[in-house]
């Protein structure tokens, strides 16, 4: 897969972005119970990577005591006999207590199924299992293997540090490789971002006053073009965030101070991060409304230059919009139709990204406005794209997602919409053809995403929203009463 990294050449000023790529198979943290090895957890880990096109999808669930080791029994069974595990849960019993249900979604042709069944009731202590159900029922086309998603917004800790480039590495070309102190200094918060776990509190900094200075001299030249180059939903939210997170030239945002303004306006919340994650990590993080985020800063050397994204491009380029709600809206339903979706699928969601969030512009006023963070956080190029010489096309995802990313100098090409509203609706219809045997949708309550796949899972949801209606009707009598309707 093409990695849409997006460095900057040092005559353009700063640009960035993420490269996307890689996908990994996962597993329910309490399956493990403590009894799989890291060797054992590999083993099944490649295995569920090499799904064959010639096996069917079947499911198998049966019922263990809780015994040390009974479990790790079980599963070797499948990896002895070569059979593919792709989804692994396990549960407590409700029958009894003593008693632990295990869920198993594999890749098997009808003789090895027959044969693990046999296998488990003669040489595990099963205690009961369920008819082995066969998924093959889905149309060909949806056959196809699913990767691995998170489920559930913790299930962010599988991915959130598999970072493909920089972090505390640094290329030779780079502005800091050969300054011993600043790549200490980057190690530092690249260690910061890989120890860090869903609900942790973000570490506060105690920033240099070199890195102060630093985004000082981005913060003070960029804050001139935005009252005439970004949009007004960025001019609105930018004085918030000086009020409530200390956005100033010479103090830089804490994260976590960010993070709990974003959660209070639209639900999102920050997760510090080493350095790029693939496409399908980082927008996987969208859909459970979370931000990986930098929290290190560019060399001094050339403060409107880096190679990376670093927390003066997240804190001024992306942070303002993130707390507008049609635009978090917007940003989440990206991440959503990722989720489950094959490589060339969200090559071309991430391409959608890339000249949307990180290079988008509006019509405001009849006039041309940025909202893309890779704009509003490039003096050079924000003046380029609104100087009238730059080439500019409506946004429509069929056409946008063939588009080329350049990654060393000014886009070909940028994407105008009308609205957020806008592109959110063309976005909405461009994820219905993105093949998946299924859909999905984010639970707020559980931050968690429900995968409607069959008639239970929807009538689940249809359920839920009986009960949305029913206050809305409830409201709509009360009001017609007030009017007296």
């Amino acid at each position: 897969m093409r990695h849409l990294n997006m460095y900057s050449n040092k005559n353009d000023g700063p640009r960035r972005g993420r490269s996307f790529d890689s996908m990994n198979i996962g597993f329910d943290e309490k399956l493990l119970n403590n009894e799989l090895n890291k060797s054992t957890y590999k083993k099944i880990e490649e295995n569920g990577e090499k799904n064959t096109s010639e096996k069917g999808r079947a499911t198998i669930i049966f019922s263990l005591k809780n015994e040390v080791g009974g479990l790790v029994k079980a599963l070797k069974l499948f990896q002895e006999n070569h059979v593919n595990l792709v989804h692994i849960e396990s549960r407590k019993s409700k029958r009894r207590n003593s008693e632990f249900e295990i869920f198993v979604d594999c890749d098997s042709n009808h003789e090895q199924l027959n044969e693990i069944i046999q296998l488990l009731q003669t040489n595990v202590n099963v205690l009961d299992m369920e008819q082995p159900r066969d998924n093959s029922c889905l149309h060909k086309e949806d056959m196809c293997e699913v990767p691995w998603f998170p489920k559930k917004i913790s299930d962010l800790d599988n991915c959130a540090n598999r970072v493909l480039m920089y972090g505390s590495e640094l290329d030779a070309d780079h502005p800091g490789f050969k300054d011993n102190v600043y790549r200490k200094r980057r190690k530092y918060f690249a260690d910061l971002a890989m120890s860090h776990k869903h609900g942790d509190p973000i570490p506060r900094i105690e920033f240099t006053e070199e890195e102060v200075k630093t985004w000082g001299v981005v913060y003070r030249e960029l804050n001139k073009l935005y009252p005439t180059h970004a949009c007004r939903e960025y001019l609105k939210n930018l004085p918030l965030l000086s009020k409530y997170c200390d956005f100033r030239e010479d103090n830089i945002p804490q994260l976590e101070d960010v993070s709990r303004f974003l959660r209070e306006r639209t639900g999102f919340t920050i997760r510090p991060v080493a350095g790029y994650l693939s496409p399908r990590d980082f927008l996987a993080g969208l859909a459970f409304r979370v931000f990986h985020c930098t929290q290190y800063v560019r060399h001094s050397s050339e403060p409107l230059y880096t190679p990376e994204p670093d927390t003066c491009h997240e804190l001024l380029g992306h942070v303002p919009l993130l707390a507008e709600p049609s635009f978090a809206q917007f940003s989440q339903e990206i991440g959503l139709a990722s989720l489950g979706a094959s490589d060339d699928s969200v090559q071309k969601l991430a391409t959608c990204y890339f000249f949307t969030v990180e290079f988008g512009l509006c019509k405001q006023e009849g006039q041309l406005r940025a909202y893309g963070a890779g704009l509003l956080s490039s003096i050079s190029e924000l003046k380029h794209a609104l100087s009238g010489n730059a080439r500019i096309m409506s946004f429509d995802p069929k056409v946008t997602s063939n588009q080329e990313c350049i990654i060393t100098t000014f886009q070909d090409v940028y994407f105008v919409s009308d609205s957020f509203e806008e592109a959110k609706v063309k976005m909405r219809e461009f994820a219905k053809t993105i093949k998946r045997p299924f859909t999905v949708r984010y639970n707020p309550y559980t931050q968690s995403v429900d995968v409607l796949k069959d008639t239970p899972s929807i009538n689940s949801v249809v359920e839920e929203l009986r009960n949305e209606l029913d206050i809305i009707s409830d409201a709509l009598c009360r009001l017609n009463k007030q009017l007296g309707v």
